[in-house]
């Protein structure tokens, strides 16, 4: 692929307003045409959701007396459906999610709205990355812009295999003390979850959810062994989630019917 202009799709999870994505647009509004479309409001953790029975209503966001983009009344996977399939003259050649507040590493892929949005990129055929920021506070926004710019261009002149989203976590920290890229594979983890039971003015109860994230398994090579030792951590996700090692188990059970 020639390294001439771009048309990229900027979407996220945190909602048009985010600082994220106006970091990332300002990273990469030079490369080309730039459209950005995004959920109105926060969508994070919506996983891969989409809406089927509701209208998905949009409308025009500008910043500084300019036309910035699309607030879209839906989850990051509508964005990039609606804006291929409806807002858009023509497709574009590269999506980007991000760059999102917290790290979307181990089983946070599943449920990040960041991921579904390059995910749904990369169901239309569209190569497509997520990125994010391994914090939740305090985060190094030019740093994170860094290398979305960087591996848009990489993305744009290399190319993605088929059916394969690029997943980046990048470490939160001025880009001089970062070490370099790592290519990873999905940390096993799980969120070990807890609960606090509260009670409203009238009586009714509410829970808040919170908890912490528990690593299981050997860590090397993993995204959450590149954050930690300073690393930018790409992994190469595709989206069949079938586990092939289990078919055997399966096929042995010799099922008949009928039942």
């Amino acid at each position: 692929m020639q390294n001439d202009a771009m048309r990229i799709l900027i979407s996220n999870d945190d909602g048009i307003h985010a600082p994220g994505i106006a970091a990332l647009y300002e990273a990469v509004k030079d490369l080309g045409e730039i459209h950005v479309v995004a959920p109105s409001g926060e969508q994070s953790a919506v996983g891969h959701a989409i809406t089927l029975s509701d209208p998905i209503k949009t409308r025009k966001v500008f910043k500084n007396g300019s036309f910035f983009g699309y607030a879209v009344g839906g989850t990051p996977a509508d964005c990039v459906k609606l804006a291929v399939c409806a807002l858009l003259d023509k497709r574009p050649d590269l999506v980007i999610s991000g760059i999102n507040l917290g790290p979307n590493a181990g089983i946070s892929v599943i449920y990040s709205g960041t991921v579904s949005a390059a995910t749904e990129g990369t169901i239309l055929g569209i190569p497509s990355m997520a990125v994010s920021m391994n914090t939740f506070k305090d985060p190094h926004w030019e740093t994170g812009a860094r290398v979305a710019r960087h591996l848009a261009q990489v993305i744009h002149d290399k190319g993605l295999p088929e059916n394969t989203l690029l997943n980046v976590n990048v470490p939160n920290l001025p880009a001089g003390d970062v070490k370099g890229y790592a290519v990873t594979r999905m940390g096993r983890s799980r969120f070990v979850e807890t609960f606090d039971r509260r009670t409203d003015p009238r009586g009714n109860v509410y829970y808040w959810m919170d908890g912490e994230l528990e690593h299981l398994g050997d860590m090397n090579g993993t995204d959450l062994q590149a954050l930690n030792n300073q690393y930018v951590s790409m992994t190469p996700i595709w989206f069949d989630l079938t586990h092939s090692d289990a078919i055997p188990h399966v096929k042995g059970w010799d099922l008949k019917w009928p039942a």
